[in-house]
């Protein structure tokens, strides 16, 4: 339809677009968009053209109009739709696009309410389709109308709803397309609450303890206002849980879940809303708790020593320089899948702790699967000290604590000088003298030092008298010596550094003048001074000291140094000086504490001096100094000038007298206000004596000057003037160092000036006296610095707060108060668990080992020591036992509880703690005490299976599985396990023996908690096929047997397990074959392809190469693969001439094992890789060639080629040969077993000439069965041969070879061929019969040449074993030989095959000669709609009686069965009954077929005979042509006919009947096969009889003569009836005749020359009367009792004659019963008539007279029975009857008639009344 075309919605008829312009009132464009009406159709505003003339006689019609009127003014009026309603879910339907519902809200009763669908084709072609109205007139559209869209057009269609009630509608309208069908929903709605939310909300996973949150949206989607409620199950709540939303109004939910335990929820969530009736839906919550697993880790470049990918929980900073922050980070894992909150805290420790560590992170979130980082700072300030502190990482409701143990050293300067005393020896008053004092620093941390001199106001000055030594770096000081006064000078310096003791240093000097020249002062000097300074000997001056060494009062030691006489005391040795440490030294030095090493010589107060404000400046009051002598000598004291300084000492030089005192005015002139002063002041005090060195006598009395300062401070600051601000840095620590008790404490304080000023400073001493601070007061130049040495005796182990106030410039308002914080500290240890330590029961002689943590809660490193009984010492053992302790350090010791008995324990440990330095004056240690309760017990192990059966397993392969071990006991056990393998199955030892066990352990040894179990890991990879039993047992572990090579109890039996190592195992159940082979019998194809050979191989084990490739592979990258097996078996598929069917074989896979087998035939084609056709090499061999061409032709093929048996399941295989080309086919196959054998089968076949005479030999050697040797009767055997050609062939043994061995052994008949020579006809088996005889117990062997009559002969090794039954046991000789090696299968059948035998082989087994065996075996018909007939081929031993079948023939309908009894009986001769029985099948209306063919056929053959053609077309003419030499006979005889018969004759006859069939030809030979295609349309063969089914059934059987049999089976005997008519063997054993010269008797004589019918009577009645004899247990026991009997006394008393009879052999005959009886009979009679004429007989003597008589009758039948009952003939007879009986059984059980399973039916007869017994004789008796 065209796109301008405009068609009428009701009729479909153009009408004009003006329609809708015509309308008053409607603009153009009013329609809204065209693409709405772009389809072509529009509303008219009135009646269609088809129903306008119609309309005004049908008010329906007239109705619709107004409709229609109605939806178009609608459609001229659309609004426009709202973005809500443009959302409308939609659908695509076959490239429609519309709306899946259409929905009507807020509609009013009454009222009509319009709705439009719009469908749109979204596909590129033009669409079509119908619809189908509403089913309801609710729900109203437009008259039904077929639609076509254009590709990307749309059409409204209006939807008109009227309701009639307030209830909900609902109604679809249906769309139908050529592809299906579609609809939409239409409904209507009446208002009402409804909130709309998702169904299912799901939360991120949470940790225990934790939060997590999600929200969702709340809408209400109805028409109402509804007020909502949330019913929330627990751990989830929701905010907010109420609220009101208005239609169409929304709001956020928030769903909380803060789990408590961990657990998978999936709860539902109810919310109730609405107005007066309450709704409910539910919202499905679910979230996942999990309980968080944090892990400290420090990284490896923080944690040298431990190796990679282990977690490292202690932080070691190291030593860090004291003052200064080192950060170091750890990693705070998170080992689970969800986030984990967590919190660290700092270990709680005693609130004098100075926290070094620091950590600003509290609280933190490690994400799931995550780490978090964390800073840890570090700053020490204390030198020396070792400081641990201990972080806990908590997780959320603390569950899981991760401790991370931070430990670090601080390290400060390490300054020394490389002398100890500078020596400026001697110089003239008024020069200067300098020497190099030399500083360093080894350590890296930088050095404040300050030596504590005035350079301005002493002779000594250095030029750096304070700085910085930045770390390893040395300074050289100048120390410059410029004297005031011609004496000697000596100061003792100290140096004072910042975080480390101070140092000392000796200046020393000597001042010449012209006038006075002292004693130069050395180093020795010095020495000797301290030293006599110790004895007390430096009070006396220099020449009371030489006075009293020329008195003898005094002497010197070896180092010259002054003594008192040894003598007074005595026993006590010279006292030596011993240098002080340098902090004691410095503070004990009289002045700033009440302490002093020596007393004082001269002292000077005061030593410090504050001026205070010196305003006016000239004002100034002096101060005056006191300097007192201690010594006994008269002293000098000269006081160092200082020029330029405002003080001033007066005088200058004085002499003081011995124990006096003298006073000096010090002297202060300031020269400017508002300023400070300070200065230190020095003198120096000496004897007088040593002024001029001429009053020294002696060297060693010299004593050096002391040294005297004092510190002055003042300043001239107005009273309105604000003095000096300070600018410094003040380094204090906040504790001082840790203590002993009873043992001073020192810190260093820092005091730098960073300003431009001088500042002064003082410490008032008096406001904490507990402290003591050198220097008190001193100044500081700017930039330079102060260091102050702080010391204590802390007496309190509670801290003590010292507040120092430090005064700078000499200001109140310049008091800076310095807190410091000091304790004592006493040995504490915390002991874990308040100091008891809890064993778990232990089992006797193991060891248990447990963590128990003491931990130092002192600042002082802490040595322990532990002390254990010598009792409890083999019980109890701890390490370590002795050790170090750092301040605050936890350590984790290894206690080790051992019991020797059974009992409980109670142990006690003591701990003895002291300090690792410990102070003189400190306790030596306190010990504390540890309870240990431990208890030793006994007990076993057991396994929860005692016995545990793996079942097979692969060899090789690996299975496993668990063993749940129990202990029961209160104690754990360690044990360990040990495996004891046994083989049951024969294997050799010597093979086994370097087999690894084939059971391992997982793990071998563990310990087993008290009362819980523990699984062990059991693998087993057997390496045999074998019956393997492994014996596991235990032992227990114990601290003397720790392993099995040390214990020496037996172990413990504890499971055993059994497992068998198999391989896939398969094997050959049956074959039997078709085609050209049908005729082969089932025993000949077993040995054709060699299956029991394939058999035996299967049987072993696999060999290591056969598994180079475990499953079929493609490995090979030549045509003929190689061999990894050393199984090799021909199959041999026979022979068959060229043209013929193929030879099929069929066999059937039995998987007779427990593994699954997956098994593949191989071709070489099938083992080789795809390669590239440039890498295969482009010459092939020969052998080469000849596979190529068989697999190129398919002469071989095998069906299915692979396959997969499960346990017991059987498989059919079909392999066939195709007869194409003559000659020999030969191609290897491979026959794999994935995870087992791999055979290499020889496919081997032979294909003939069609006129060729062939004998396939399956192999050119033949064994024999073994031959017992002396066995009178050897049996006949059987050797086969089959003709494979399609000519009979003519065979002849040349018997010259077996003559020889006749001859060799002397002329014994080893070997015997029975049939020498005989004809096989085509396609079947042949059979040469032989006897072998063993002469002695060896194995003979003889090469026969058979002859092939037109054919190529053979040369054929015959072997025999002969054996002596002596030796080996005849009977399982016998058995082994009759053992069925082919396992029939009635589940094998060929293709076309439609019945079966119910039984392939039958062996009867050993039986005696002249005796029947009979065996039952059903035919059946499979075929489910077709008749069978079966005839039994019985013509080539029925002549022999041998074996007889019934029925012979017969008939069976569809699903019958036939019995059919076989019945063997051997001819008299001792044989091995191998017989092939064939039953040939056809189907019934196959041969109906054929009989009519062939009727039809030889009507034709008649009427050929009598008809003729005339083929002349011209036979009136007088010419008469030629006949040609070729003519037919027919054709003249044509020509002889009359005409009118030549008219008759008008049509062609039939072709001729030819009767030789046509051969089946390859598939290759097209041409030949084209000319046998035209000659058969030229010939009408006659028709060929229908190829019969071929059943093979084998029956074997050994027969032995009777005497054999029943010497070598006596207990088998009684089991077979020997019938009377067959002769005996007359034949002697070793064939000779006999030929004595003995006479021999005349009846002897009679019988040889009787003939032969009279011998077969005598032999028949002795035939009777000894079976009789034989058969009756009378007389058996009877001679028995004969043999028994001792010789009677009697037998020696015998006539002459009797003994003469006896020496002339004649014998006498014993009477019969029955003649006796009848003598006596006679007798009696004969009495009786002699007594008759005597007296007549009474009554009662006739009556006994007649009951003897019955007797007597009686007894005469019951012989006579037993007579007939031992005669042959009536044997044979029950016999027969017997034997019929039961097969007639048989037959009707067959046919369903009798159920021989059904229980008997007992039937209960009445009594029967008493009856006389007229037989007296015993039951016993009767037969």
């Amino acid at each position: 339809m065209p796109a301008s075309s405009t068609r009428c919605l009701g009729c479909g008829q153009e009408v004009s677009p003006l329609h809708l312009r015509s309308r008053p009132g409607v603009p153009d464009g009013a329609l809204g968009d065209s693409r709405s009406f772009s389809t072509g159709w529009l509303f008219p505003p009135a009646l269609c053209h088809s129903q306008r003339f119609s309309a005004q006689g049908n008010s329906r019609l007239r109705g619709f109009s107004s409709l229609l009127h109605k939806v178009l003014l609608c459609l001229l009026q659309l609004p426009k739709l709202s973005a809500r309603k443009g959302r409308k879910k939609k659908g695509i339907f076959w490239g429609i696009e519309v709306a899946e519902t259409l929905r009507w809200r807020g509609w009013e009763l009454g009222k009509e309410t319009i709705k439009h669908l719009i469908l749109k084709n979204v596909q590129e072609k033009t669409q079509k389709l119908s619809y189908r109205c509403p089913s309801t007139r609710f729900f109203i559209t437009v008259f039904p109308q077929p639609i076509a869209l254009s590709p990307g057009m749309s059409l409204t269609l209006p939807i008109i709803f009227r309701p009639t009630e307030k209830r909900d509608y609902e109604d679809s309208i249906c769309f139908r397309k050529a592809e299906g069908e579609f609809s939409v929903t239409l409904r209507a709605t009446l208002p009402r609450p409804s909130l709309s939310f998702p169904a299912t909300v799901r939360l991120p996973g949470c940790a225990v303890h934790s939060v997590t949150e999600t929200t969702f949206t709340v809408r209400n989607v109805g028409d109402l206002i509804t007020v909502f409620a949330w019913e929330t199950p627990s751990p989830f709540y929701m905010i907010p849980d109420h609220g009101m939303l208005s239609a169409g109004e929304e709001c956020t939910i928030k769903v909380v879940f803060q789990p408590k335990v961990a657990v998978l929820c999936d709860v539902p969530a109810t919310c109730w809303f609405g107005g007066e009736e309450k709704q409910k839906r539910t919202l499905q919550l679910k979230a996942r708790a999990k309980y968080p697993y944090l892990r400290v880790n420090v990284p490896v470049e923080q944690y040298e020593g431990v190796k990679p990918g282990k977690f490292r929980d202690v932080l070691c900073f190291g030593f860090v320089p004291v003052g200064t922050t080192v950060e170091k980070c750890v990693e705070i894992f998170n080992l689970s899948v969800v986030d984990a909150p967590c919190r660290i805290e700092r270990a709680k420790d005693p609130l004098l702790q100075d926290h070094v560590f620091s950590c600003d992170v509290s609280h933190s979130v490690v994400p799931a699967k995550g780490r978090l980082v964390l800073c840890i700072g570090f700053q020490p300030r204390t030198v020396g000290e070792h400081s641990t502190d201990y972080f806990t990482v908590m997780s959320a409701g603390c569950l899981q604590q991760a401790v991370l143990k931070v430990v670090g050293s601080c390290k400060g300067p390490l300054v020394s000088l490389d002398q100890s005393s500078v020596d400026f020896d001697w110089i003239n008053l008024g020069e200067s003298s300098m020497q190099i004092l030399k500083i360093s620093n080894v350590s890296d941390v930088p050095a404040y030092y300050q030596f504590d001199i005035d350079g301005r106001g002493s002779v000594f000055s250095l030029d750096h008298p304070c700085g910085v030594l930045e770390g390893t770096t040395t300074r050289a000081l100048k120390v410059t010596f410029r004297p005031t006064h011609p004496i000697s000078y000596h100061r003792r310096v100290v140096c004072l550094v910042h975080h480390q003791e101070p140092l000392y240093v000796d200046f020393f000097g000597t001042c010449h003048s012209d006038t006075a020249k002292p004693a130069i002062l050395q180093a020795r000097h010095l020495s000797w001074f301290r030293t006599n300074m110790v004895r007390g000997l430096t009070f006396y001056p220099p020449d009371i000291l030489s006075a009293m060494l020329k008195d003898g009062m005094l002497q010197m030691d070896e180092k010259r140094a002054l003594m008192l006489p040894p003598e007074i005391p005595p026993d006590k040795p010279p006292e030596e000086y011993v240098e002080a440490s340098s902090m004691t030294e410095y503070f004990c030095d009289g002045t700033s504490s009440d302490l002093a090493l020596f007393p004082p010589h001269v002292s000077v107060s005061p030593r410090e001096y504050d001026f205070g404000c010196c305003v006016p400046l000239h004002q100034v009051e002096p101060l005056p100094l006191c300097v007192t002598n201690h010594t006994k000598g008269k002293i000098t004291v000269a006081w160092t000038p200082s020029h330029g300084s405002a003080f001033q000492v007066a005088p200058e030089i004085c002499d003081i007298p011995p124990l006096k005192s003298s006073a000096f005015r010090v002297l202060f002139q300031p020269t400017q206000l508002n300023s400070l002063y300070a200065a230190e002041l020095e003198g120096f005090a000496f004897y007088k004596v040593l002024r001029q060195y001429s009053n020294i006598e002696e060297d060693a009395t010299i004593c050096p000057p002391w040294c005297l300062t004092v510190r002055l401070r003042a300043h001239t600051f107005e009273a309105e003037r604000e003095h000096f601000i300070p600018q410094y840095v003040l380094d204090v620590p906040k504790t001082f160092p840790p203590v002993a008790s009873d043992t001073d404490t020192y810190c260093s304080v820092l005091l730098s000036n960073t300003g431009t000023s001088l500042i002064t400073f003082s410490v008032n001493q008096t406001a904490c006296p507990s402290v003591l601070v050198k220097p008190h007061s001193g100044h500081i130049i700017p930039g330079g610095h102060q260091i102050f040495f702080l010391s204590t005796h802390p007496v309190s182990t509670t801290p003590q707060q010292h507040v120092l106030p430090l005064q700078l410039n000499s200001c109140p308002g310049y008091t800076k108060e310095i807190a410091i914080r000091s304790c004592v500290e006493s040995l504490l240890l915390l002991l874990e668990g308040d100091g008891n330590l809890y064993f778990k029961p232990i089992y006797v002689g193991t060891s248990s080992t447990r963590m128990y943590t003491i931990k130092n809660c002192t600042r002082l490193p802490m040595a322990f020591t532990w002390k254990i009984q010598q009792s409890d010492s083999k019980v109890l053992s701890v390490r370590p036992a002795t050790g170090f302790l750092q301040p605050y350090e936890a350590m984790a010791q290894e206690w080790t509880f051992t019991p020797d008995k059974v009992t409980k324990y109670l142990l006690r440990a003591v701990v003895f703690v002291s300090w690792k330095s410990p102070a003189p004056a400190s306790p030596r240690s306190v010990h504390y005490t540890l309870r240990i309760v431990g208890e030793g017990a006994l007990g076993t192990i057991r396994a929860q299976k005692e016995h545990l059966d793996l079942g097979n397993i692969l060899v090789g392969d690996l299975q496993s599985c668990s063993i749940v071990l129990l202990n029961d006991g209160v104690c754990s056990l360690k044990f360990i396990l040990s495996v004891e393998q046994l083989i049951t199955r024969p294997c050799d030892p010597e093979e086994i023996r370097s087999d690894p066990l084939a059971l391992e352990l997982e793990p071998s040894r563990g310990t087993i908690p008290a009362r819980s179990k523990a699984s062990v890991r059991v693998s087993v990879r057997p390496a045999r096929r074998l019956h393997y039993t492994w014996s596991i047992k235990y032992n227990i572990c114990t601290s003397t047997a720790p392993d099995l090579a040390s214990t020496k109890e037996e172990p413990q039996p504890l499971c055993r397990l059994e497992a068998t190592g198999v391989y896939p195992a398969f094997c050959v159940a049956d074959a039997c074959s078709a085609g050209s082979a049908s005729g082969v019998s089932r025993l000949y194809l077993w040995r054709l392809l060699s299956l029991d050979k394939l058999n035996g191989y299967l049987e072993q084990d696999p060999t290591p190469s056969e598994l180079t490739y475990r499953v079929p592979t493609r490995h090979s990258t030549c045509l003929i693969p190689p061999v990894y097996t050393p199984f090799v078996v021909d199959f041999n598929f026979g022979a068959a001439p060229i043209g013929s069917e193929p030879t099929l074989v069929v066999l059937l896979l039995l998987n007779k094992g427990v593994m699954p087998v997956e098994w593949a035939f191989l071709f070489p084609s099938d083992q080789k890789m795809e390669m590239e056709h440039w890498a295969e090499d482009a010459e092939f061999s020969p052998p080469e060639l000849h596979q190529m061409r068989i697999q190129d032709n398919q002469l071989f093929t095998v069906s299915p080629k692979s396959g997969k048996l499960l346990p017991g399941q059987e498989e059919c295989v079909q392999l066939s040969h195709r007869h194409d080309f003559i000659g020999t086919d030969h191609l290897p196959v491979l026959l794999k077993a994935s995870y087992g054998h791999e055979i290499l089968l020889n496919f081997r076949g032979v294909t003939v000439k069609q006129d060729q005479r062939y004998i396939h030999f399956a192999s050119t050697k033949h064994l024999f069965t073994p031959i017992a040797i002396g066995t009178s009767h050897p049996p006949t055997q059987v050797y086969e041969l089959y003709n494979g050609g399609s000519m009979p062939v003519l065979f002849e043994v040349q018997l010259d070879s077996i003559m020889r061995i006749q001859k060799d052994n002397f002329q014994h008949p080893v070997f015997v061929c029975l049939t020498p020579r005989g004809e096989i006809p085509p396609g079947t088996t042949g059979q040469i019969e032989w006897i072998f005889s063993p002469l002695e117990a060896r194995t003979y062997s003889v090469e026969v040449p058979i002859h092939i009559l037109g054919g190529r002969s053979a040369l054929i090794t015959f072997q025999g074993v002969g054996y002596d039954p002596n030796t080996t046991g005849e009977n399982t000789t016998f058995s082994d030989v009759l053992a069925p090696s082919v396992l029939g299968s009635t589940k094998l059948t060929v293709p076309g095959q439609a019945a079966t035998l119910s039984h392939h082989k039958i062996c009867v087994g050993n039986i005696p000669d002249c005796s029947r065996a009979c065996r039952l075996v059903f035919l059946n018909n499979i075929s489910e709609s077709k008749a069978v007939v079966f005839a039994w081929k019985t013509s080539t031993f029925k002549d022999s009686g041998a074996l007889q079948i019934a029925p012979e023939q017969g008939v069976m309908q569809p699903g019958e069965s036939i019995p059919c009894f076989i019945t063997l009986q051997p001819s008299g001769i001792a044989s091995l009954c191998s017989i092939d029985l064939v039953c040939e099948v056809h189907i019934q209306e196959s041969l109906r077929q054929h009989e009519r063919d062939l009727r039809e056929w030889e009507r034709e053959k008649e009427r050929q005979a009598v008809e003729f053609t005339i083929t002349e077309k011209d036979l009136r003419a007088e010419k008469k042509p030629k006949s040609p030499a070729g003519r037919s006979s027919d054709s003249a005889e044509t020509e002889n006919l009359p005409e009118p018969s030549a008219v008759v004759r008008r049509y062609k006859t039939l072709p001729p009947i030819k009767n030789h069939p046509v051969p089946n030809l390859p598939a290759g030979h097209l041409d030949r096969r084209l000319l046998l295609d035209r000659e058969a349309s030229r010939v009408w063969v006659k028709p060929e009889p229908p190829k019969p089914i071929l059943l093979h059934l084998a029956v074997t059987a050994r027969s032995h003569s009777t005497e054999d049999f029943f010497r070598n089976f006596p207990s088998e005997f009684p089991k077979y009836f020997l019938p009377c008519h067959l002769p005996l063997e007359t034949r002697p054993v070793d064939g000779s005749k006999v030929s004595d010269g003995t006479e021999m008797d005349p009846k002897w004589l009679s019988l040889a020359a009787a003939s032969q019918q009279e011998l077969q009577i005598v032999t028949d009645m002795l035939t009777g009367v000894l079976s009789g004899l034989l058969e009756n247990t009378q007389f058996q026991e009877a001679a028995k009792r004969c043999l028994d009997e001792p010789i009677p006394y009697f037998s020696q008393f015998r006539c002459k004659e009797s003994a003469e009879a006896q020496g002339g052999g004649q014998c006498t005959t014993a009477p019969s019963r029955g003649s006796a009886s009848s003598d006596l009979y006679t007798e009696e009679n004969g009495e009786r008539e002699e007594m008759k004429p005597e007296s007549s007989p009474s009554k009662e003597f006739l009556e006994s007279w007649e009951r003897l008589s019955e007797v007597f009758h009686h007894e005469q039948l019951r012989e006579q029975k037993e007579m007939l009952s031992r005669h042959p003939a009536f044997g044979t007879l029950v016999e027969l009857v017997l034997e019929n009986t039961l097969q007639n059984i048989l037959m009707e059980a067959s046919r369903g008639e009798v159920v021989l399973t059904a229980r008997p039916r007992v039937i209960a007869l009445p009594p029967s009344p008493f009856r006389r017994i007229t037989d007296p004789t015993p039951r016993d008796s009767r037969t």
